[in-house]
């Protein structure tokens, strides 16, 4: 049997879901050395510039994606791009899901200083985030993480993949301080003088 077309047949099915290493290699009753190999052989293959798609490990699992240099074409197929389109609203949510998960509404509308409702409801509907559980808060309201969905949208593997940030300290706010200060300070030497 050709395990590498049965591997491209599991790919296929797959879709958006993807596989893992260790489901094909129970699948196709191989080890995982084996099922490397074989992922790295098709994989291979698809690099050619005659074919349209490629292998690529999103989100924990190898799935069949489109080549990049070909997305042009693909917008055109699109009708409504603009539905497809993250809101800055929407970012600014994911991004503090993503780097404060398992996070409640309440702590992302306290970040913000908005509502957030809306804009989760959206996100669900997307499925870039999903409940993961309730927070022991009075109330037990709902945490949200982000799925491997968001993961595929951003082209992440991980999301440990995701750039990293640098705390907001008090140092900072000082150094802030002071330089408003002295400005403030100077302003009103100048003024003196006038």
């Amino acid at each position: 049997m050709n395990l590498e077309g049965v591997l491209e047949g599991l790919l296929f099915v797959q879709g958006d879901e993807g596989i893992t290493l260790e489901e094909i290699s129970n699948i196709l009753e191989v080890s995982i050395d084996e099922t490397k190999e074989l992922l790295m052989k098709l994989r291979k293959e698809y690099e050619n510039s005659n074919r349209g798609l490629r292998i690529r490990f999103l989100g924990n699992a190898f799935k069949l994606t489109t080549k990049e240099e070909h997305k042009v074409f693909y917008q055109k197929l699109t009708t409504n791009e603009e539905s497809s389109r993250l809101s800055p609203a929407a970012l600014e949510v994911l991004a503090i899901i993503a780097y404060n998960e398992p996070i409640t509404r309440v702590e992302i509308d306290e970040i913000r200083g908005l509502s957030s409702d809306y804009t989760l409801r959206k996100l669900l509907a997307k499925g870039f985030i999903k409940e993961a559980g309730k927070s022991t808060m009075p109330g037990h309201p709902n945490l949200y993480k982000t799925t491997h969905e968001f993961l595929d949208y951003f082209g992440l593997a991980t999301k440990e993949d995701l750039p990293k940030i640098e705390p907001f300290t008090k140092d900072n706010n000082e150094e802030e301080q002071e330089l408003f200060t002295s400005i403030y300070k100077e302003e009103e030497k100048v003024l003196e003088k006038v």
